[in-house]
């Protein structure tokens, strides 16, 4: 017959436990039906005849009841009932199934429900995030690549800069004995140019009919004293004119003919200085 007090005076504190934990504070326990995860008296499932725990398998969770009755059939001595998915209708299937029970078993089995529900609920939002994977690479591998992705684009550039130089001879004619180049190349080249030209031709298109309100160019007051000085400008010429009028019918009423032409001006009085050289007294009487 299972005796509670004897199984924990040979596994308790003092004795030793293949599933007892000991730290500087406390111990645990690794026993996958302990209800709290301490090693105590009324937390461990061996030394107690009647038990009741709550485990999760494949995120479903089950109730785990001990009877006395069934110690001396070790196959069936776990009940199994499986719990809702429901929090609410789960809590109340543990207070339907442990009504008898004492109030620690089960206040310590909703507890344990709810921890479990609780760490359910975010797998599931860390399963639905997105999440990095680090893949391994080997650095052969990666240079290998990276040689054949550098050849590959050296390659693209030239096959470019053929087919651009091979179009522009044939716009200009080089090649016209030769007909076997391949006349698509050549269309697809047009067709880009044209599509290009009627971009261009739409935009300015789009431009027109439109309606827009430009501001006025602002007068400085530098510009009205620009002009006032051009007026006054004006007005001295017009009284020049009127008095050179006046002076040629004067000279017309006097009976005199006006000089044609303009008038001639009088040469400045240049004066002339010759200068002569004269050898020394020396020389002249040596001579």
């Amino acid at each position: 017959m299972q005796h509670d007090d004897v199984i924990w005076d040979l596994v308790g504190n003092k004795q030793f436990c293949s599933y007892k934990v000991k730290t500087k504070t406390q111990s645990f326990c690794r026993n996958e039906y302990n209800i709290t995860g301490l090693c105590n008296r009324s937390s461990c499932p061996l030394a107690n005849s009647q038990y009741a725990t709550i485990r999760e398998e494949k995120g479903q969770c089950f109730l785990y009841m001990k009877a006395i009755e069934r110690a001396a059939f070790p196959s069936r001595l776990w009940e199994r009932v499986k719990l809702s998915k429901n929090y609410e209708k789960a809590l109340e299937q543990i207070d339907e199934n442990l009504i008898y029970w004492p109030r620690f078993i089960r206040h310590k089995c909703k507890q344990r429900f709810t921890k479990i529900t609780q760490y359910l609920i975010r797998i599931r939002k860390l399963t639905l995030k997105r999440q990095k994977k680090l893949v391994p690479l080997s650095q052969k591998v990666e240079r290998r690549e990276k040689r054949r992705e550098e050849k590959a684009l050296i390659a693209a550039q030239l096959d470019n800069a053929i087919e651009k130089e091979l179009l522009e001879r044939l716009k200009q004619g080089t090649y016209e004995d030769i007909y076997n180049f391949p006349v698509h190349a050549f269309d697809k080249a047009l067709e880009k140019q044209g599509a290009e030209s009627e971009s261009d031709s739409s935009e300015d298109e789009e431009d027109v009919g439109q309606v827009e309100y430009v501001e006025g160019d602002e007068i400085d007051e530098s510009d009205l004293s620009d002009f006032e000085a051009m007026d006054n400008m004006e007005e001295s010429e017009d009284e020049k004119e009127s008095e050179q009028e006046m002076e040629v019918e004067s000279s017309k009423s006097k009976g005199k003919t006006p000089v044609k032409g303009p008038a001639q001006r009088k040469r400045a009085f240049v004066e002339i200085e010759y200068e002569q050289e004269t050898e020394p007294a020396a020389k002249a009487s040596s001579t």
